[in-house]
């Protein structure tokens, strides 16, 4: 069992930048794929970017490739999401997931065993 708790979330101008951290309980967090998902009102749930059990591999969405950057801190328990250049596209509800063990940085969210409550994250124009 993982629990996963999101935070750093908040107003931002458009144009600047947020880092959002996901802390999860367990010992075994260093053996899963993280993810970070956002779901806009009116909109279904999408994927904006993974990172390996190892922190080897990444993938991201392309509508944030070159503005975001996922990273994690095994020790910490924790995966981070970097966030820059934000515009009021970007608004949503950010969602931190726990891949399957030893996963890859999935993009689907299918693949994510659990989830956090989520964070929001508004940018104005």
């Amino acid at each position: 069992q993982v629990q996963l708790v999101e935070s750093g979330g908040g107003l931002v101008q458009a144009g600047g930048s947020l880092r959002l951290s996901c802390a999860a309980s367990g010992r075994t967090f260093s053996r899963y794929g993280m993810g970070w998902f956002r779901q806009a009102p009116g909109k279904e749930r999408e994927f904006v970017a993974a990172i390996s059990w190892s922190g080897g591999r990444t993938n991201y969405a392309d509508s944030v490739k070159g503005r975001f950057t996922i990273s994690r801190d095994n020790a910490k328990n924790t995966v981070y999401l970097q966030m820059n250049s934000l515009n009021p596209e970007d608004t949503a509800v950010y969602y931190c997931a726990a891949e399957t063990a030893w996963g890859r940085g999935s993009t689907t969210a299918g693949q994510y065993e659990y989830w956090g409550q989520g964070t929001q994250v508004t940018v104005s124009s």
